[in-house]
């Protein structure tokens, strides 16, 4: 099956096995790119102390993504596909800023962080309070730590946490903020063929083996909904709302249009979340499910994912807190919010529904407050710590966007073929009335020109 043909046959839009739109599908041909920055804290003392944190951008630390899907099955259905997606992460020195196994980043002490939240007000976890405490008096900065970018990222063997196993082999006794993420999946999906409806290719409609998400406190913010953001139906147009579900957000959530632009000379349509999608509830409502415990409401612009990242204290925003409350921007200091850079956005083609161009931007940051069991905590603000923020990115590949401009190029002739027949229609039926006409007036002309002398003369 042809590029062309992909756009002008109905398989265009449905998964079948040997369709050259099922194999894009399946494994993704644009190159997708992970970009780690994170915020290296300058002073922890004094944010021990009570002062505001300083912290410096370092990154980007980028990796080439790869992630095919794999186990696929056809259900019996028809109309439902399932299969895994792996994703592989392999280091891109050229298009990094520096070595990640030598350079050094100091920050929150997440499992130090976690244990004290998770202990505060559990009976279980009551026998893990003297070792954590026992730490935090033997190391003042406790609550920080010093570690590589790889440990940070893809996991090391914490000291304390092996402590904790030790009492609670629950707990692992290693941390990383992709520990276990390279080389896995998140879990299976089922995905809608697209054969009962153009408009149904590549829903999710199930995930885990559950159709609906449980983290959160009402059903619409339950619901799964939309596509994985690689793929979308065709023929989009401007009022469309574009959904995606993302298991690193823990949710769903939506774009809508917000622009029209050309990338690569193809056509997009460049689609964006709009600031409600993670607003505070008072100013989107539906947006009270996300509020955990219920009622638990934060800031604009904040996500509480502890619900679904094992208890730990996570809070998810966008980078630099880009959309959050003027509050949260300005409890940091180094936070600098652009909408150019830190922005998630699609850039999609609407007649096909590819997708040439997009940015998944987010931000990982840490709950950290005042616990009043630990006394290196006392003088603590509440906090939002920015942690280190990813931009998983992707741009059309110069062979791909060449096939797909010619395939656009031949649509808009063919689906101009009537109008272009009406027109040389019109001109030829100008010229004929032009031929016919001219010799008539010739004739009579000629006519007139014998009548006249024989009038002068008589």
């Amino acid at each position: 099956m042809t590029l062309k043909s992909r756009f002008t046959q109905r398989e265009a839009t449905i998964l079948k096995n040997g369709t050259e739109v099922y194999h894009d599908w399946l494994n993704p041909p644009p190159p997708i790119y992970m970009q780690f920055y994170f915020f290296n804290v300058t002073n922890p003392l004094e944010v021990l102390d009570g002062e505001k944190p300083v912290v410096d951008e370092i990154g980007p630390y980028t990796y080439r993504e790869y992630r095919p899907k794999e186990d696929v099955d056809f259900l019996e259905n028809g109309t439902e596909v399932s299969a895994v997606n792996p994703k592989t992460y392999i280091f891109e020195p050229d298009k990094s800023v520096g070595n990640p196994e030598v350079d050094l980043i100091r920050t929150v002490n997440i499992p130090i962080v976690t244990l004290l939240e998770i202990s505060k007000n559990n009976k279980y976890f009551q026998y893990i309070k003297p070792i954590v405490s026992g730490v935090l008096k033997t190391y003042k900065e406790g609550i920080f730590l010093t570690r590589s970018v790889h440990e940070l990222l893809w996991g090391y063997k914490d000291p304390v946490l092996s402590l904790v196993h030790t009492l609670v082999p629950s707990i692992s006794n290693m941390f990383g903020l992709f520990y276990n993420m390279n080389a896995t999946n998140d879990g299976r999906y089922v995905f809608l063929s697209g054969s009962s409806g153009y408009l149904d290719f590549t829903k999710i409609v199930e995930w885990n083996g559950e159709r609906n998400l449980k983290w959160w406190t009402s059903d619409t913010c339950n619901m799964i909904n939309g596509t994985d953001g690689t793929s979308f139906h065709p023929l989009i147009n401007k009022d469309d709302i574009i959904y995606i579900y993302s298991s690193d957000l823990c949710r769903s959530l939506f774009a809508v249009y917000e622009s029209s632009k050309v990338v690569k000379g193809i056509p997009v349509f460049h689609f964006t979340p709009p600031a409600k999608v993670f607003a505070n509830v008072s100013i989107n409502p539906d947006n009270a499910g996300f509020c955990v415990p219920e009622g638990n409401c934060l800031p604009s612009g904040l996500l509480n994912v502890s619900v679904c990242k094992q208890g730990a204290p996570i809070i998810l925003s966008s980078p630099h807190f880009y959309q959050a409350d003027e509050s949260v921007i300005n409890s940091i200091v180094g936070m600098k919010p652009k909408k150019e850079d830190d922005e998630i956005f699609m850039d999609i083609n609407p007649l096909t529904g590819m997708l040439i161009q997009a940015s998944k931007r987010m931000q990982i940051n840490v709950y950290v407050r005042r616990i009043p069991e630990y006394d290196v905590t006392q003088n603590l603000q509440t906090l939002y710590f920015p942690v280190m923020y990813i931009n998983e990115s992707v741009l059309i590949d110069d062979q791909s966007a060449e096939k797909l401009r010619s395939i656009l190029l031949e649509t808009r002739v063919v689906a101009n073929v009537p109008f272009i027949i009406m027109a040389v229609g019109i001109i030829f039926g100008i010229v004929f009335v032009v031929l016919v006409c001219r010799p008539s007036r010739t004739r009579e002309e000629g006519t007139e020109e014998e009548r006249g002398p024989l009038i002068r003369t008589s």
